[in-house]
């Protein structure tokens, strides 16, 4: 007779069938789990070696103690024991391990799960690039995922020592603020997003300075510059939709705020916060209407070149239709016909095309077909 999983194995087991049906060949990569205690605001050492149960049993031993944890490149049997440890809810140990989720807020029960993105422009490519990070909060614990292996700045976690110097170090923004870390979690949840959104900032630069040069581009009649809009139209409609979405999640923390009584000071953080998305969002709309102008600029003098291409084209058949007329009468055969057997006639039909042409040529010239 078969032994009952129990509800963790089931749950294991479940991660693994789905991270298996989504695996694919990828150079393999080492999950890196770091963790900051903090007391009364204070970072303590940082440490590699607590467990996700451990931080918890340390922010309930006492008070003003916090913990941060960072992983990157969560693997299924990290995620089944955080699930574990936390008590996780099936739905969000799904959004954990699928990703590519896009920036929301949700509850399960005491765990409250947060979803942004940050972006960073390539200027080489001309592509904003979109790191995933799930934020999770119980108790005085954050758990920070890095999905995608990265920081909010774009640098790579490799080892413990590369996460440690960019991402958990003292005076950081994340922990440099002693009176903003007794605040609690969710101060770090804000701190974060944040580092976010003035990372936004650099992308619109980026993206405004191609617009420039595509403005030139167009002007300069380089067919190339209708491919350049299409492009650079879509990584500004998908930063737009990052910053709609971060806008909804800032949103729903404003209204958990006041719904689970966090500090007034976090609230005034987070109306200061939603102000500078605000100008962001706003500031990508424009350009977004503005590289459709010029595409629609583009479009325009592209059919003006061709309209004055068929003028010229037109102008040459006109030209040529004269001569060619002449040239047609007299190649009939007849024998009866006026001037056949006239001794300048040959001369007087060349001559005729010729004058015929300049003529229409003149004409054109001075109607500026030509």
């Amino acid at each position: 007779m078969a032994v009952p999983l129990s509800p963790l194995e089931v749950l294991g087991w479940q991660v693994r069938r789905r991270a298996a049906q989504r695996s694919v060949e990828v150079t393999p990569v080492t999950t890196s789990i770091l963790t900051r205690r903090i007391v009364d605001g204070i970072p303590q050492e940082l440490s590699a070696a607590d467990s996700f149960a451990g931080v918890l049993d340390f922010v309930h031993a006492g008070e003003s103690r916090m913990a941060l944890t960072v992983v990157s490149h969560p693997t299924p049997e990290v995620v089944a024991e955080l699930a574990d440890a936390w008590q996780l809810h099936p739905l969000l140990v799904e959004d954990l391990v699928q990703a590519d989720q896009r920036p929301k807020v949700e509850r399960y029960g005491d765990v409250l799960f947060v979803v942004v993105r940050s972006a960073r422009y390539l200027d080489v490519t001309e592509e904003v690039e979109f790191s995933e990070f799930h934020l999770l909060v119980k108790s005085e614990a954050l758990v920070i995922v890095c999905q995608d292996g990265r920081l909010v700045d774009g640098t790579v976690i490799g080892s413990g020592v590369g996460a440690e110097q960019a991402s958990l170090s003292d005076g950081t923004p994340l922990l440099g603020n002693p009176d903003l870390l007794r605040l609690g979690p969710e101060a770090l949840v804000y701190q974060l997003l944040d580092m976010i959104v003035d990372g936004y900032f650099p992308v619109l630069e980026g993206l405004q300075t191609d617009k420039e040069q595509i403005e030139r581009q167009v002007f300069s009649g380089d067919a190339a510059a209708a491919e350049r809009i299409y492009r650079l139209s879509e990584e500004v409609i998908d930063l737009l939709h990052a910053t709609t979405a971060l806008s909804k999640v800032l949103r729903r923390l404003q209204l958990g705020a006041k719904k689970y009584q966090l500090p007034a000071d976090l609230l005034t953080y987070l109306h200061d916060l939603d102000d500078h998305l605000g100008h962001v969002t706003g500031e990508t709309g424009e350009l977004r209407d503005a590289l459709s102008q010029i595409l629609n600029v583009n479009a325009t003098l592209v059919a003006q070149r061709q309209n004055e291409d068929m003028k010229k084209i037109s102008g040459w058949a006109a030209i040529l239709f004269a001569p060619t007329l002449i040239a047609a009468v007299y190649g009939m055969n007849f024998d009866v016909m006026p001037e056949l057997h006239w001794p300048i006639g040959y001369p007087v039909a060349v001559g005729a095309m010729v004058a015929f042409a300049v003529l229409l040529y003149l004409v054109f010239k001075w109607k500026k077909w030509m």
